[in-house]
């Protein structure tokens, strides 16, 4: 327990918002959403399960967040990188699988390194 002590939780709160906030703008229709929609196969007409998706995106950013918190308390950055990387591969393995276009893919995997950078930036800022 006592790695959960030693972590920074402002800028784990932090980094999470910042993240959520992030995907708000990086799948929003006048930046990557309408083409990232088109390349998912997503139907304009059918209803989307906002509570699911928001409240699993939510918590994933804060376990994410909390990895690099705790590679934070170690110095371990290479870690927290190999954690993101590894996050966004199988995060566009799964759109590769789910048959998804590259832009698609590419927009989901970009978003992953972008909010992990975000994540980490929170930690510089905040650990000092």
């Amino acid at each position: 327990m006592e790695e959960f002590n030693a972590v920074n939780w402002t800028a784990i709160i932090v980094g999470t918002i910042a993240a959520f906030v992030l995907g708000m703008i990086w799948f929003n229709q006048k930046v990557f959403g309408k083409k990232w929609a088109e390349g998912s196969n997503v139907p304009e007409d059918k209803e989307v399960n906002m509570v699911l998706a928001m409240g699993a995106n939510i918590i994933g950013l804060f376990l994410l967040a909390l990895v690099v918190g705790f590679t934070q308390t170690t110095e371990a950055l290479l870690t927290a990188l190999a954690a993101i990387f590894s996050l966004a591969i199988f995060t566009a393995s799964m759109g590769a699988f789910a048959k998804k276009s590259t832009y698609a893919i590419m927009v989901d995997f970009g978003y992953v390194v972008v909010a992990g950078g975000l994540m980490i930036l929170a930690q510089g800022i905040f650990s000092m």
